[in-house]
């Protein structure tokens, strides 16, 4: 392989700026190609990048000459980026959630594991010292119980964030972050119960999601988690997860993850989460496309897929109101 990996971007709206400017700080990687639906916003992407501009995800992965394919979309717009990474073969990045439809993403899990292919997928405060410090921990005392999610105000106009068809609702785009924390924590969930808030908020355009939900998750290990979303909370946000072990308490907040680790009959320990993750789980990534170790991805696809599992489910159980088994 050449001394830089060739990248290749599907999508260039915001989480899109985002990597590039991540990118931009990992010296072995180059982005060479980028397709959108709008080859505007994707024009504006290769004027800042010298990258070339393709009309679709499958011309890119087959005429580019690229190493490796960051899939950057909503969640209603997987799958052709998906086959194209897969029939050609490349190492693909994909931010999370990695879909809306559970036959699909499990169709393409099938065969990311059936082509051994790298893959990584966006879920980045898996590479922080806070959570990783907490996982060492509950590897040897199991997680019980986890609290906590993500609240915001009430959204604006929006094209597709704010419809459920289009995004999966909050918390199977946004609380996804909290979710994967718990099960990189807990492990395997078995069953998820869901309710949701609406009536609340009026007057917004397009707006087909919850305003608020609460999600109890029950694990293989025996351990819950009450998991939520607000996006209703107009007098302030805030995200955080406190999670509980036999002699340990764990309280993570903020967006860098800073966690308060409280051990029975000891002084509490503070850990603070690290600024620019999104180049941290970039620069893991770009290096194993470049050296073929693939030891420290913190999340294969197979993996993410199994993330936004539970997040459908909890739809689920939204629309029937009965639990539902994973």
């Amino acid at each position: 392989m050449a001394e830089k990996v060739r990248v290749g971007f599907i999508g260039a709206g915001g989480i899109a700026r985002s990597h590039l400017e991540a990118l931009s700080k990992v010296p072995d990687a180059e982005i060479v190609a980028i397709t959108d639906v709008s080859r505007e916003a994707a024009q504006a992407m290769a004027e800042k990048t010298g990258a070339t501009v393709y009309d679709t995800a499958a011309s890119l992965t087959k005429d580019a000459g690229v190493d490796a394919v960051f899939i950057l979309l909503p969640p209603f717009a997987h799958g052709e980026a998906e086959k194209a990474a897969l029939e050609a073969g490349l190492p693909f990045f994909v931010e999370k959630p990695v879909g809306l439809d559970a036959g699909q993403l499990n169709e393409f899990a099938a065969e990311v594991e059936r082509t051994n292919l790298m893959t990584s997928v966006g879920y980045m405060n898996r590479y922080r010292e806070s959570v990783n410090r907490v996982k060492d921990i509950v590897a040897t005392e199991p997680a019980i119980l986890a609290f906590g999610g993500w609240w915001g105000g009430s959204p604006g106009d929006h094209p597709w964030w704010t419809n459920r068809s289009k995004s999966g609702g909050q918390f199977h785009e946004q609380a996804t972050h909290t979710v994967d924390i718990a099960r990189y924590l807990f492990g395997e969930a078995v069953e998820v119960y869901a309710a949701a808030a609406n009536g609340f908020n009026k007057g917004i355009p397009n707006y087909t999601m919850d305003d608020a939900a609460s999600v109890t998750i029950r694990f293989a290990n025996g351990g819950v988690a009450n998991l939520m979303c607000s996006a209703s909370s107009n007098a302030g946000g805030s995200l955080f997860l406190d999670v509980h072990s036999l002699n340990h308490n764990f309280h993570f907040t903020e967006w860098d993850h800073h966690v308060r680790i409280k051990e029975k009959g000891a002084d509490p320990i503070e850990i603070k989460g690290e600024p620019g993750i999104f180049s941290v789980e970039d620069a893991v990534f770009i290096q194993a496309v470049k050296s073929g170790d693939r030891s420290g991805i913190r999340s294969t696809y197979s993996d993410g897929v199994k993330t936004s599992l539970i997040s459908i489910a909890s739809n689920v159980s939204l629309e029937t109101g009965k639990p539902v088994s994973l």
